[in-house]
C-alpha cells in the first residue's frame, strides 16, 4: 500500500507537537485531561496512529502553548511536490 502523499509533512507536525510537550515537562495524561480526552488519544496522534483534524490541532496547541499558525507555516514553507489545480495545464 502506497504512503498518503503528505505522511512526511503530517509526521513533521505531530513531532513538533510531541517535542514541544517535551520541553514543556509535561505527560500524556496531563495534556489528554486538559484536553479531555484519554491519554491513548494523545499517544495516537502523537504516534502517527491516528491524526487530528483542524480543531483538535488547535486545541492541543492552545494546551501546549503554542500558536498553530506559526506550526503550520513550519509545514507551508516545506518544499514538496503539490498536485497540479485542475485546468492549470500542468
Amino acid at each position: 500500500m502506497a504512503k498518503p502523499p503528505y505522511e512526511a509533512d503530517y509526521r513533521l507536525l505531530t513531532e513538533s507537537l510531541r517535542q514541544a510537550r517535551l520541553r514543556a515537562q509535561l505527560d500524556q495524561i496531563w495534556v489528554a485531561e486538559q484536553l479531555g480526552v484519554s491519554q491513548s488519544y494523545v499517544s495516537k496522534y502523537e504516534s502517527g496512529d491516528s491524526t487530528l483534524d483542524v480543531i483538535e490541532f488547535v486545541a492541543v496547541c492552545g494546551v501546549l502553548g503554542l500558536d498553530p499558525a506559526r506550526e503550520i507555516a513550519v509545514i507551508a514553507r516545506r518544499p514538496r511536490l503539490r498536485p497540479s489545480a485542475p485546468g492549470s495545464g500542468a
